[in-house]
């Protein structure tokens, strides 16, 4: 993705990723210092603005930080920034290069509600299977699946219909 993305663009290109909904708060913690949204609570200083600081600012090549979404399944992802170079010409980004495995659908009760989800689905004798196939809509979760090109095309949709700044 560009160095020059923002915290808040990398933030929606994570969730396009996971194809999560952004309907819970997040924040990176980066060198000791935590950037999101204000939320208005008082519980501590707000986190400075996402919208604010560029990948460039706070994150050079080999540089290791946190990125954490919803604070009730708690899904912590360490980001690690392999190297800075310069954009090739003929593709666009952001664009994913690798992946393993399907993401784990939005709401599903963190690490160990995923495990379980994924034993139910998995298992149409499993005395919660029609229950969890029912809660995701779906009955054709492969934990894995992962389609590069699929994650691609998101990114790109994304960026095409982002609210302005956001892409």
């Amino acid at each position: 993705m560009p160095s020059g993305a923002t915290l808040a663009q990398l933030h929606h290109y994570i969730q396009t990723v996971f194809g999560w909904f952004d309907a819970h708060l997040h924040e990176f913690e980066i060198d000791g210092t935590t950037y999101g949204l204000d939320d208005d609570e008082d519980w501590d200083d707000p986190p400075l603005d996402e919208g604010e600081v560029t990948l460039a600012e706070v994150a050079p090549a080999g540089a290791r930080f946190t990125y954490t979404y919803d604070f009730g399944d708690d899904w912590r992802h360490t980001i690690e920034v392999e190297a800075v170079e310069d954009a090739a010409e003929g593709i666009s980004y952001p664009r994913c290069t690798a992946g393993r495995r399907k993401a784990p659908p939005e709401d599903v009760g963190g690490a160990w509600g995923y495990q379980a989800f994924v034993e139910a689905v998995t298992d149409a004798d499993h005395p919660e299977h029609d229950e969890k196939v029912g809660w995701y809509g779906r009955d054709d979760f492969d934990p894995e699946c992962f389609d590069l090109d699929d994650t691609n095309e998101a990114l790109r949709v994304w960026v095409e219909q982002a609210p302005r700044g956001l892409a």
